[in-house]
């Protein structure tokens, strides 16, 4: 079952990450996405998930955020 209200939560971050330009890998990711064929809901989706991926690592072991982590997971 989704939480409307977390994706929506984890979308802003990406949709922030992306317009800042911070990390770029973000917006390298969200670029690579589209010229590969994905749509830009598509794109958002899966970086979200990175992004759950990175907030659940910083959460589950009570560590900062690990940028070299959340790129790793955008490739």
């Amino acid at each position: 079952m989704v939480n409307i209200d977390l994706q929506k939560a984890i979308l802003d971050v990406v949709e922030n990450q992306i317009r800042e330009n911070n990390p770029p890998a973000t917006k390298k990711t969200f670029d690579r996405l589209l010229k590969n064929g994905h749509s830009e809901d598509d794109a958002m989706k899966l970086i979200g998930s990175a992004v759950a991926i990175e907030i659940y690592e910083v959460l589950k072991n009570k560590k900062p955020f690990d940028e070299k982590r959340y790129v790793k997971a955008l490739r």
